[in-house]
């Protein structure tokens, strides 16, 4: 057996109700989850901190951006945004798979899958109404559950699929945002547009400014009911488009490219480590070239709203998948390694945990930004925003693995555990 997929325990010893002990864990994906749960933080913290629109056009910052705002725009999008998040959605992907391969052996099938996802979907529910706008686990599930009937395909048919939707899906943000961009920049395609489309892009970078105060007046003010209301009444449309929208465009071909890679044994050494390396430098240094190159072009017109947008959510995105399965590729070869030193096992306990620590975080950043509590919203800017950031890496590293010394799972995957299988389980060791 390869160490890098080392399983002690058979689950197919265990009855159907069981969950993966610890001794069935794959230091690979735990070591690699780890990384990418602290690298979400890194691609949120701004949206955390600041309205929405500031994550993606600089302009929209409060009191207006500085030099140093827009060179870690430039740093986060060429190294963090999108690739992080396509990296632990193929994670995710992997993981549903395998979690169903387990439930097979074990006497079960798709439906403790699906049961599973639904409480992932609750969870979601609560994260984006009540803690976060910007909630990703709704996204998830809603692809965990279109990908149910595509389980049993060939591992060739799931990556073929996959990487279909995925580029399908980018042709149609390239498409959409590059309309939108050429509308405002260049009368002649703008003459053939709606006068309402004309209008509404003429009018959107002003807009967007005044929605900027009424959002930092609305988290800056002393009442969380206010936000949650908020969400509820307006925000409740962003919610639906996270289940269809962005799971159609993006999150289920990852999904079918993550289930894809595992059974052809990508996490587990199937692929040569020499080949391994060869092709994840290649696609990590490739895709972080490409995408400076993009990202060096809001620069050159003073931040226009609609290249910004264009730049941020279709052009620096056609990179995110090599990028993702380069890096995932070289953490693969080292992972086993990497995961023995001190630093190391910090990252598969994160990994461990990372349900709990992604929840978790966006728990800690609205008692950090909220007006109710500290009141930092709409203060802080990307300089600043980065300090937290390392915090909470640190504070991440540091109770992970002592938690998991003392206790079975994390908290929140204890929890997520017993409602997936109906039953309370023991999580002190």
């Amino acid at each position: 057996m390869n160490t890098s997929t080392a399983v002690a325990g058979d689950p197919a010893l265990a009855t159907p109700d069981q969950p993966v002990g610890t001794s069935e864990r794959i230091i690979t994906l735990d070591f690699i989850r780890g990384i990418a749960v602290l690298g979400i933080l890194f691609a949120n913290i701004t949206a955390f901190g600041q309205p929405l629109i500031a994550y993606f056009w600089p302009e929209a910052l409060s009191g207006g951006p500085t030099a140093w705002d827009r060179a870690i725009w430039f740093f986060q999008l060429v190294f963090v945004d999108h690739k992080f998040r396509g990296l632990f959605s193929i994670l995710f992907g992997a993981g549903v798979y395998l979690f169903t391969e387990r439930a097979w052996a074990r006497g079960s099938g798709r439906w403790l899958q699906f049961r599973r996802l639904c409480w992932l979907l609750v969870f979601g529910v609560i994260h984006y109404f009540l803690i976060w706008h910007g909630d990703i686990l709704g996204a998830y599930a809603a692809a965990g559950m279109m990908a149910l009937p595509m389980l049993k395909w060939h591992a060739a048919r799931q990556l073929r699929v996959g990487i279909w939707i995925y580029v399908l899906g980018s042709l149609v943000f390239l498409a959409g945002f590059t309309g939108a961009y050429l509308v405002s920049t260049t009368p002649e395609v703008a003459a053939y547009a709606p006068a309402d489309a004309r209008e509404s892009i003429t009018e959107a970078p002003q807009k967007a400014l005044e929605e900027t105060d009424a959002t930092i007046a609305l988290y800056g003010g002393d009442s969380y009911p206010a936000i949650v209301r908020h969400m509820a009444t307006e925000e409740a449309g962003g919610f639906v488009n996270g289940l269809i929208i962005i799971p159609l465009m993006e999150t289920l071909g990852l999904v079918l490219i993550g289930m894809a890679l595992f059974r052809m044994g990508f996490f587990s050494g199937g692929f040569d480590s020499a080949k391994m390396r060869k092709w994840g430098w290649r696609g990590l240094l490739g895709g972080l070239a490409f995408t400076a190159l993009v990202a060096l072009w809001p620069f050159a017109s003073d931040w226009q709203m609609f290249r910004t947008l264009l730049v941020f959510n279709a052009l620096g995105r056609l990179a995110q998948v090599p990028v993702a399965l380069g890096a995932a590729a070289l953490l693969v070869v080292n992972a086993q390694r990497l995961a023995r030193t001190w630093l190391g096992s910090r990252f598969v306990a994160a990994g461990r945990m990372a349900f709990s620590n992604y929840l978790g975080t966006s728990i800690l950043m609205v008692f950090v930004f909220q007006g109710w509590a500290l009141g930092l919203f709409g203060k802080l800017h990307r300089p600043e925003l980065m300090l937290i950031v390392c915090a909470v890496w640190v504070a991440m590293l540091l109770w992970s693995k002592p938690w998991l010394d003392r206790f079975r799972y994390g908290p929140l995957e204890w929890l997520w555990r017993c409602l997936t299988y109906w039953k309370l389980f023991p999580l002190v060791r």
